[in-house]
């Protein structure tokens, strides 16, 4: 399956959703009765990390009870990976499911957590640095939104793919 035909499926399955969830005004931080995949799609601007957790067999276990800590990078996040680098990493599902465990870290971390950490375990088994002295980051990525609350964790998007440093070489 390449690229566009997993795009064109998630945007199927987005416009299928019943509302639309804002990551401001009223709806931030209350209590969300979406799970993080259902709050993921539809927000509209994570299709490319839908695509990716579909591809690495991913969304049940985000729809699991949880609960889960997901840095979820948007759609101009993975733009930043040149196009043929990005199809590489999808074509390889060991790589990938690597990739996307890296931004998720097992139990609900929210914001005020993540700021008196230096780092988090993730779920594909190493640290993710945590860092506040330029705003919140989470190794080269700043966090910019927090505390996205859904059924079964929270979402802190982040404005850059986290590759581990064991596939960084792989995938440069």
């Amino acid at each position: 399956m390449n690229i566009k035909s997993i795009l064109s499926a998630v945007a199927i399955i987005a416009s299928f959703a019943v509302a639309s969830v804002s990551f401001a005004g009223d709806d931030y931080g209350k209590k969300n009765k979406k799970d993080i995949v259902e709050t993921a799609v539809a927000a509209g601007s994570f299709n490319t990390l839908a695509a990716a957790l579909t591809e690495a067999g991913l969304i049940e276990t985000l729809k699991g009870d949880g609960p889960f800590t997901v840095f979820a990078p948007t759609d101009e996040a993975f733009n930043k990976i040149p196009a043929d680098q990005l199809t590489a990493i999808l074509a390889d599902k060991e790589l990938l499911t690597s990739i996307l465990t890296y931004h998720v870290v097992a139990g609900k971390v929210l914001a005020e957590d993540v700021v008196k950490l230096e780092a988090a375990t993730s779920l594909q088994g190493t640290d993710i640095a945590v860092s506040t002295d330029d705003g919140v980051k989470v190794n080269n990525a700043s966090v910019i939104k927090a505390d996205i609350i859904t059924s079964n964790g929270v979402i802190h998007v982040i404005d850059t793919v986290l590759v581990p440093e064991a596939n960084a070489a792989s995938s440069e």
